[in-house]
């Protein structure tokens, strides 16, 4: 049978080891391209033509963040036409920003799980 202690080092490094991984991930993440600033997306929209219609994409922010020619802050980023290097590279900065979204939710959960088995094992060994 184990310990109490040797209980609770044990589940000590598993969270330990899991933070380490994510952690990794992360960094991994954010050295792997630019990442979207929060609270943009990707809005698909319809242009008319002098004879038919065009479909563009275009990076929308909550706030104006993208500099414009004439040195203003717009809302809007335009990518073009679907496939276009600037679309393919916006979408995959969301991507490693929704990535690293979840990775730090889960970071924050480990710390908390962390903090709750010390916390217990404290209570215990008081009691």
């Amino acid at each position: 049978m184990m310990s109490s202690q040797s209980y609770v080092e044990d589940r000590a490094n598993r969270i330990s080891e899991a933070i380490a991984s994510i952690q990794k991930s992360i960094q991994l993440l954010e050295s792997s391209g630019d990442i979207a600033p929060t609270g943009c997306c990707i809005v698909h929209y319809r242009a008319r033509g002098s004879k038919k219609y065009y479909w563009y994409y275009k990076l929308q922010a909550s706030e104006p963040i993208f500099p414009t020619k004439t040195g203003k802050m717009t809302r809007y980023k335009h990518l073009g036409a679907s496939g276009t290097e600037a679309h393919i590279e916006a979408l995959m900065q969301i991507n490693r920003r929704n990535q690293l979204e979840a990775l730090s939710r889960t970071l924050d959960s480990l710390m908390q799980c962390w903090s709750d088995l010390y916390e217990n094992s404290n209570s215990d060994n008081q009691s």
